[in-house]
């Protein structure tokens, strides 16, 4: 198994496209009960997005992230906070700089509620900002502006108030017809839409797989029956929560089973995996080093509350206890 927690900086770069952010406040207790006072135990209150988080991940692994999308004037502060940390980071061994690249938009980005209880997370997601016309082609001309430096585009997250589905259609014409390595992790509509692309990566669960196609997508031969019908996407991971994960490639079917973590928060776990998967597969490991890595940083996500990356020595120890198989 090739050593892949010794990172250095790196000269890669990914654009990673959050259309809909958020401000998370993450509330921990020991046991959640309705309709009386509960008392928490932890609090936490993040900038947030799955493009975001899986730009704070890869510029821990020491890959530059450029966070870009729409974010709300009105309460950038954190996110701004943010990026001021990242201002100087070349100069810490083996960190990736964050860059803002978002369009900043009339309104509030949406505050999300995180009630973490047991490790079972019950969310209550708020309203953002509405985007207007000229937003969305403010962010076209920043995107145009950003990606031909970079190896890699993300989008990922849901779709904010007034952008449809045909608006996100577009978008993903507009960057493929731009760069050749396009990841995108959504749910619903917008998946339905993403499965039309030519894409190089895609993150569904099997909850989202199932919304799609039907069918119970736990079970691998249905996989495959839907996998067989979008034949333009190079990469498609499929993620079963603690019962593992399939990647379909060119080449073969692997799956990677997680090693028996205690649950604190499911919050960023898939986008630690997509993190995982790009930084892998952007830095040619082997296959079965890809899937390792991705599978054991995605476990390590649901033990804490947030997103990062663990210390070596705990990496190795993940490493050692996550299976990795070819099936086909």
């Amino acid at each position: 198994m090739n050593d892949m927690t010794n990172h250095i900086t790196s000269d890669k770069t990914v654009l990673c496209i959050t259309l809909n952010p958020a401000i998370d406040m993450t509330i921990t207790l020991e046991t959640l009960t309705l309709g009386v006072v509960n008392r928490a135990t932890d609090t936490q209150t993040t900038p947030a997005g799955k493009g975001l988080n899986v730009a704070h991940v890869l510029s821990e692994l020491g890959i530059n992230g450029v966070a870009s999308g729409f974010l709300g004037r009105a309460n950038d502060e954190l996110f701004r906070a943010l990026f001021a940390s990242h201002a100087d980071i070349k100069s810490i061994e083996g960190i990736g700089k964050m860059t803002d690249g978002f369009i900043k938009v009339a309104g509030s980005t949406r505050i999300n509620v995180k009630l973490v209880d047991n490790g079972r997370t019950t969310d209550i997601n708020g309203q953002g900002f509405v985007v207007a016309q000229d937003d969305k082609t403010a962010l076209i001309e920043r995107i145009d502006a950003l990606i031909d430096g970079v190896d890699a585009v993300l989008v990922a997250g849901s779709l904010p108030n007034g952008f449809n589905a045909d608006d996100f259609d577009e978008l993903l014409s507009h960057l493929t017809h731009r760069h050749d390595k396009v990841a995108v992790d959504v749910s619903g509509e917008a998946l339905s839409v993403t499965i039309k692309h030519k894409l190089w990566l895609i993150k569904p669960n099997n909850d989202e797989l199932s919304a799609v196609f039907g069918g119970d997508m736990t079970d691998l031969d249905t996989q495959k029956q839907a996998i067989s019908q979008i034949p333009s996407i190079k990469n498609i991971l499929v993620s079963m929560g603690g019962k593992g994960v399939h990647w379909f490639v060119d080449g073969g079917i692997y799956r990677g089973i997680p090693p028996v973590m205690t649950v604190k928060s499911t919050v960023g776990a898939g986008d630690t995996m997509v993190a995982g998967m790009i930084f892998g597969l952007l830095t040619n490991k082997a296959p079965t080093d890809v899937l390792r890595f991705a599978t054991a940083l995605s476990a390590h996500a649901v033990a804490i509350v947030g997103v990062g990356v663990p210390e070596p020595l705990h990496m190795n120890k993940l490493l050692s206890q996550t299976q990795v198989e070819k099936l086909s």
